[in-house]
């Protein structure tokens, strides 16, 4: 079974730094596209950053040049390292593995950027 696990939200300053991570079990990384996706309150969820199976990156552009998505297949992990937060980085983040249709969610994690 697909099994995500998000840590590392929390309060942070405006222009500070935070590590997302997402412990994966049940799938391999060689398979399966991962990504972070955020959703304020009253917003969509959207697409924050995703890893191809090949390595390939894509990031939403009002994260580019701030956030680096990053996966380490022997501790099993996807990580989003985030600087330079806004207060309008504000949200719930969520790690999420895609293969074809199919789309498994973690829980959720809450990030808070004060100004």
């Amino acid at each position: 079974e697909v099994q995500l696990v998000e840590s590392g939200g929390g309060l942070v300053q405006a222009g500070g730094s935070l590590k997302l991570s997402c412990a994966k079990s049940g799938f391999s990384f060689d398979d399966y596209t991962i990504g972070w996706y955020r959703q304020a309150p009253g917003n969509q969820r959207e697409l924050v950053a995703r890893i191809s199976p090949g390595g390939g990156t894509e990031y939403a552009e009002s994260v580019k040049g701030r956030f680096s998505i990053s996966r380490d297949k022997t501790q099993k992990t996807m990580y989003l390292q985030m600087n330079s937060l806004k207060p309008e980085d504000t949200a719930t983040y969520y790690c999420a593995a895609t293969l074809g249709s199919y789309v498994r969610w973690g829980q959720g994690t809450q990030v808070t950027v004060s100004s």
